[in-house]
């Protein structure tokens, strides 16, 4: 029998407050700059591949996605963007960094209630200091016993963060909108997860089979849906 809940973890992008539809309008944006060289699908096919080329390199996040778009643009102009535009990339980057955090609905109210009756981890991906600004800036910090920045969710990821933070994972669940980072993992490790899909998924983070729903991953419209799950399943 699975031990009562006694530690939530939570992804943060797209999950706690928004972020994909920062890359959703720098698409458009991007699509649009290059239209005299290439059609928007052959534009967006050779960014996501280049991006995947080079998520060993630069890992997650809008910087990582910034140098992709830069040597996207080269490479599909043949090096006949020009620097205005390269700087226009640039600056497309440096105001989505610049972005004030999106709480996503009633957010604040469902993390202010558990964190009263459960320990309440962070556990998100990306650029380090990116992250660090947007849990500083969400006025949810506090409300978490530990937050760590990682490089990648996977396995192993995921058996030394809870190892560092003392829990176990008969009592843990996974709180995210990804199920490739968020919740397959833990699923994997004997955990429980809860998926709440964003509006938009990135193409990286897309699955062809997800789990069906079980005594372990559940699925909800939306994270006020939560505390009511945890009674149910205590």
């Amino acid at each position: 029998m699975k031990r009562p809940i006694k530690t939530i973890g939570f992804d943060a992008d797209d999950t706690l407050w928004h972020n994909e539809n920062l890359f959703e309008e720098h698409h458009r944006k991007y699509c649009e700059l290059l239209s005299r060289f290439h059609d928007a699908e052959t534009v967006e096919q050779t960014l996501f591949q280049t991006e995947m080329n080079n998520l060993a390199d630069y890992g997650y996040g809008i910087k990582s996605f910034t140098l992709s778009s830069i040597e996207t643009a080269i490479a599909l102009t043949d090096g006949a963007v020009s620097s205005d535009e390269l700087r226009q990339i640039l600056d497309y980057g440096k105001a989505m960094l610049r972005q004030p955090v999106e709480l996503l609905p009633e957010v604040a109210e469902t993390i202010q209630t558990l964190a009263k009756r459960r320990r309440l981890i962070l556990i998100t991906k990306g650029d380090l200091r990116d992250q660090e600004r947007k849990i500083a800036n969400s006025g949810l910090g506090s409300s978490f016993e530990h937050a760590q920045v990682v490089s990648e969710k996977d396995i192993e990821t995921y058996r030394r963060v809870l190892r560092k933070t003392n829990t176990d994972i008969d009592s843990f669940l996974m709180v995210g909108n990804s199920l490739k980072s968020d919740i397959l993992p833990i699923l994997e490790l004997g955990g429980r997860g809860v998926y709440i899909p964003y509006r938009l998924t990135w193409e990286h983070e897309r699955v062809s089979e997800p789990p069906q729903e079980s005594e372990r991953f559940f699925k909800l419209e939306s994270i006020k849906q939560l505390p009511d799950l945890l009674d149910s399943i205590s």
